[in-house]
């Protein structure tokens, strides 16, 4: 992932994510959940396009979350990309050139942020200062591909129930522009993420494929009964389909309750060789009727106490999801015993 910014920070490739990792210390640090960050920012997501209504209406909110992240150690943002689609925004009006505007402008938010992230590392002492990570450091921007159930706005990547309809050339169909335009905005690494069901892993991996995609991406799955994905497929299949596709350069779960993290590590390193990716949610749960979160969600001390356990699993990136914040990014951070004798950058 060569960066595509001014600075001569390099940021991982294909071909070094395990250099990448090996410079963040053995592991990095993916960034929390956006759209509760947004929201306490001060926007209002009660919208089908959920955060990515800010891309219409408030940028600046996005960028400030991110470099939010960074400044609390983050070595990987992920763009508010997550609910754009082009269908999504046709839907609201917008026509299809002005939908992919939107999606690029997702890219663009984001290497924006880490462009200044670098320079209030150059002008600070690049030591963590008032709370605060100035380390100049490779940074990864990933382009988030949300499911067909994310642009549904109805749940659906929870259930991962699709209907007959929507079939595997169907849901490339359905990704294949947005996939193209988002890789030509310039990130450094698609992230597909709360992937529910096996199907869609496979239309990611053949579109991957079909396209000739240059970047490197992830695949990230999520489990609400620590088995099976949450369409029932079994996690070890899916995990497989990722193993599988030579674009992937790692593989994992998001928005999956912590309590089930352990154990899916263990199921992915039956089948997998490359790093495992893991960002889970609070631990509670969302209520796509009335569209809020239910439930009481782990504190940040209760999260942070599982990281170095699913680092020994095999974890080699780790973050937050749903309901997780610059805090608890910050305090991952800070509990990653490598990070203060990472190895200095080339």
């Amino acid at each position: 992932m060569a960066s595509r910014s001014s600075s001569s920070v390099e940021t991982a490739s294909s071909s070094s994510m395990r250099e990448f990792l090996r410079q963040a210390g053995g592991v990095a640090v993916v960034d929390g959940g956006l759209a509760t960050e947004l929201e306490r920012h001060g926007a209002d997501l009660n919208d089908p396009l959920w955060s990515a209504k800010c891309l219409l209406t408030s940028s600046h909110l996005i960028r400030a979350v991110h470099l939010d992240y960074l400044e609390a150690g983050a070595d990987i943002i992920i763009t508010a990309s997550y609910q754009a689609t082009i269908q999504g925004f046709e839907a609201k009006g917008f026509s299809t050139e002005e939908s992919e505007s939107l999606l690029r402008k997702s890219v663009e938010i984001a290497r924006e942020a880490r462009d200044i992230y670098y320079e209030r590392c150059s002008e600070g002492s690049c030591n963590d200062s008032d709370g605060r990570v100035l380390k100049r450091r490779p940074i990864i921007v990933a382009a988030s591909v949300g499911s067909y159930g994310a642009y549904l706005a109805d749940g659906s990547e929870y259930s991962g129930d699709y209907g007959e309809a929507m079939t595997l050339g169907a849901l490339k169909e359905f990704h294949r522009r947005r996939v193209q335009v988002l890789t030509e905005a310039g990130p450094d690494l698609l992230a597909f993420e709360t992937i529910p069901n096996k199907l869609e892993a496979q239309a990611f991996a053949e579109l991957l494929e079909e396209e000739d995609i240059k970047l490197p991406a992830w695949f990230c799955f999520n489990s609400k009964d620590g088995i099976n994905v949450v369409s029932g497929d079994s996690f070890l299949e899916c995990a497989l389909v990722a193993e599988s596709c030579k674009k992937v350069v790692a593989v994992g779960i998001n928005c999956t309750p912590p309590r089930f993290i352990h154990g899916l590590i263990t199921t992915i390193k039956k089948v997998a060789t490359k790093p495992i990716v893991i960002y889970p949610n609070s631990g509670e749960s969302y209520d796509a009727d009335r569209k809020e979160w239910q439930n009481t969600g782990v504190s940040d001390e209760d999260f942070v106490s599982y990281v170095n356990k699913w680092c020994e699993a095999g974890a080699s990136l780790v973050g937050g999801c749903c309901r997780t914040t610059p805090n608890t990014i910050r305090a991952i951070y800070k509990t990653l015993p490598n990070r203060s004798t990472s190895p200095p950058e080339q």
